[in-house]
């Protein structure tokens, strides 16, 4: 078990050089300082061990795509100073669940999740950092939320606007997916636009957050403030039993 362990740090820590080397020559080539983009080890379906050992090499933003795994895995993470990122779908009646452990939301798409997680906030005594998630799927008739989620570009400006009047949470700016099988370059420049309408009328509201494991050099190249990793740092796993 100790071996498994050393082994295990080991992929880890060759994973996170490689990742960090990736954004560095990102943001090289965007004229970019690396400071200006956080990486965020999206930890799906990898135990709280991986967690701990990301913890130990310097990371401390850790996403989470399912409350019923990631709330159980910050509990046994507890010890750690960590910031908890929720990126997934969100349904209304996990919020209470999400508000106990998240630092940040990624995935606010409708207004009714809006109210949720500033009601949970509240009487939680916290205050959440919250991102419109924006559909960027060209298909997508505008109103529908896509499989991946997220609200339609025209419908960001008015979500926006709900996080910021409400009490409890707090307007950090926007996330998206790059639909899959377009260029993400496209994706990520639609996202850029619809962030600087956001930041025009909340100018603390500065946080992009797009790329993944695939697509990270171009959401650094488009202004992403944030950047999910999963498989690039942790590889591959099934689902987590228990």
């Amino acid at each position: 078990m100790v071996q498994e362990a050393a082994d295990r740090r080991a992929v880890i820590a060759a994973n996170l050089q490689v990742v960090r080397e990736r954004v560095a020559a990102a943001c090289k080539a965007a004229g970019r300082s690396p400071d200006e983009v956080r990486i965020i080890a999206v930890t799906k379906n990898h135990p709280a061990s991986d967690v701990r050992i990301l913890a130990e090499l310097g990371m401390v933003d850790v996403g989470e795509n399912r409350d019923q795994e990631a709330a159980p895995k910050a509990a046994e993470c507890g010890d750690i100073d960590l910031n908890w990122h929720f990126v997934g779908q969100l349904q209304r009646n996990k919020a209470a669940s999400v508000v106990g452990y998240a630092h940040v939301v990624h995935s606010v798409d409708r207004g009714r999740l809006v109210e949720a997680l500033a009601a949970r906030s509240r009487a939680a005594g916290r205050e959440l950092n919250c991102l419109v998630q924006v559909n960027l799927d060209p298909d997508s008739e505008q109103g529908v939320i896509g499989p991946r989620g997220g609200a339609d570009p025209a419908d960001v400006p008015d979500l926006a606007k709900a996080i910021a009047e409400a009490e409890g949470i707090v307007l950090g700016g926007v996330m998206a997916v790059a639909p899959r099988g377009a260029d993400p370059r496209a994706a990520f420049d639609r996202l850029y636009e619809v962030a600087a309408v956001v930041r025009s009328r909340y100018p603390r509201a500065t946080a992009i957050s797009a790329g993944m494991s695939g697509d990270l050099e171009a959401a650094v190249e488009r202004g992403a403030t944030h950047l999910r990793i999963g498989t690039a740092l942790l590889g591959d796993r099934a689902a987590i039993v228990g």
